[in-house]
């Protein structure tokens, strides 16, 4: 692994982020979202890593699908919208308060987990792809259009090179989304061995939207996994 160029990981992942570059071509009416062009974003990006990440420990990688335009497509912080950025974690914003559904899961467990601290101590959340993607409006998926996923595969590849040349991380991550998304970044990793095991889970969104009556139960699941890594078992 390359030898760290910054003190901390707060620095590291902000280099990291701040360097991000896509240079692929999109398809017809689709549009790439970079927060970390935005400058009141930015600043809030570099307050939330700064308050959470200024050590040198080793974490576990959480990997999403790609930011969405309520949460960390406008934060630029994983599954953390203005709403959670400024009740959950202290940090107070003027972004629309608009409540992502990913997100309350997210916050939800993380509260059931033991809070903020501890949970960013233990974990960095990230992206397969950590740039966001919207057409006529709308979130999509990096792999919801085919032509997309092959443009941007390098651009992928790339990101999961740099951000584990930068950062400690644990030889065992969670992908969310235990369909297309945990697919393509396991078929990655089988070619580049970017981890000994992956872990997927349920896709916060889908659980919000379907099973929200067991809540609880995958909040849960999530929490055991999470403490357990060693012990989790799935199908």
């Amino acid at each position: 692994m390359a030898a760290h160029q910054k003190n901390t990981e707060a620095e590291r992942i902000i280099t990291f982020l701040t360097s991000l570059k896509p240079d692929f071509q999109l398809p017809p009416g689709v549009d790439i979202m970079n927060p970390f062009l935005n400058k009141q974003s930015l600043g809030l990006v570099k307050l939330f890593y700064d308050k959470y990440y200024s050590d040198n420990h080793c974490r576990h990688f959480i990997f999403g699908i790609n930011p969405g335009r309520w949460g960390g497509g406008i934060t630029g912080i994983p599954f953390t919208d203005p709403q959670k950025l400024q009740h959950s974690c202290g940090i107070e914003n003027d972004l629309s308060h608009k409540q992502e559904l990913s997100a309350n899961f997210i916050y939800s467990m993380i509260e059931n987990f033991g809070g903020v601290t501890v949970f960013y101590k233990k974990f960095f959340i990230t992206a397969v792809c950590p740039l966001g993607f919207t057409k006529n409006g709308k979130n999509l998926n990096y792999y919801d259009d085919r032509n997309l996923q092959n443009a941007a595969e390098p651009f992928i590849i790339d990101c999961l090179q740099r951000q584990l040349s930068l950062l400690k991380s644990e030889d065992t991550c969670f992908c969310l989304g235990e369909g297309d998304n945990f697919r393509y970044l396991n078929r990655l990793n089988e070619q580049y061995i970017f981890f000994k095991k992956i872990i997927p889970l349920p896709h916060p969104r889908w659980i919000m939207q379907y099973r929200r009556k067991q809540l609880n139960e995958y909040i849960n699941l999530y929490v055991n996994a999470f403490r357990h890594p060693e012990e989790y078992s799935f199908k």
